[in-house]
């Protein structure tokens, strides 16, 4: 799955709120590749906080109840004027 800048993400632990990618990077120790992406919701957390996490966890896969279910899930993708 190709990850782009605008995309709205949705996290496992909590599916109704919403990411969205802001850009791709790379780690500066590692030279892995990262996703930047903010929150849009309002909670434990200001809205708009900003978050990096390695692009293979982005994608990867995790257990919920049993279950192997994506971390994130891609809901929709903004139109970029």
């Amino acid at each position: 799955m190709e990850i782009k800048a605008g995309q709205i993400w949705s996290h496992y632990k909590r599916p109704s709120q919403r990411y969205e990618i802001i850009a791709l990077g790379k780690d500066s120790d590692t030279l892995e590749e990262v996703v930047i992406y903010k929150a849009l919701y309002q909670g434990e957390f200001k809205f708009g906080q900003t978050w990096s996490r390695k692009k293979d966890e982005f994608l990867g896969i995790t257990t919920k109840d049993g279950k192997e279910i994506n971390r994130f899930e891609l809901i929709e993708e903004l139109v970029k004027k």
